[in-house]
């Protein structure tokens, strides 16, 4: 079964999406590092229970890598939103394959001594308009979630909308058992937040 492990902001820029979280929450965020494999560098946040918040933005100092970003990120421009949502598998190929088709292979990523397995559609892009979940597996060392300062946040509720919304719940079920995540109608894709914060409730969208 997945679980969920974090949630994610995509950014034109890192600074951006710090500034967005950190103006939303009220709480900094942490650094994070590099992806090599897709360009991209990220930040930072421990939420409770053991999940985080990710920005995620291209790192401008990186090449090219030549393939699609994870996230789609390749094609994202506007304000920084939360995008996507990551789940832990600790059976991926059977579960990419339930979720996304046959003949797909996790990717091996690192960062600094993390390293891990990400599992996703060649293309970047996820199904039910971005918003199904990817899958990550840590395998036997360290989550990121484990390196993370407490930061008196947590995740309430993540509320996924569209206009799918009985097609998404199907392709969800016997894969997912989470309590915080709720599907619903919407006429169009999108995704909120609910975070208990220092500060109150806030919804990040």
């Amino acid at each position: 079964m997945l679980q969920l492990d974090h949630i994610v902001v995509s950014a034109e820029t890192l600074e951006e999406g710090r500034e967005y979280v950190e103006g939303g929450l009220g709480v900094p965020v942490q650094p994070g590092g590099k992806h090599v494999l897709f360009g991209t560098h990220n930040m930072l946040l421990g939420l409770d229970n053991g999940i985080y918040l990710e920005i995620i933005a291209i790192d401008p100092d990186a090449p090219d890598p030549g393939r699609a970003r994870m996230f789609d990120l390749g094609r994202f421009d506007g304000a920084p939103r939360l995008t996507n949502w990551v789940c832990r598998s600790d059976a991926l190929e059977t579960d990419m394959a339930r979720a996304f088709g046959p003949d797909l292979a996790p990717l091996a990523l690192q960062r600094g001594d993390l390293s891990w397995r990400m599992g996703m559609p060649g293309d970047g892009t996820l199904p039910f308009a971005n918003l199904f979940p990817a899958m990550i597996d840590w395998g036997q060392g360290p989550m990121a979630a484990d390196r993370l300062a407490p930061s008196g946040c947590r995740l309430k509720e993540l509320v996924i909308g569209h206009p799918d919304s009985a097609g998404f719940s199907v392709a969800l079920q016997g894969l997912l058992s989470e309590g915080r995540v709720r599907i619903e109608p919407s006429e169009v894709p999108e995704m909120t937040a609910i975070l208990e914060t220092p500060n109150g409730e806030v919804a990040l969208r």
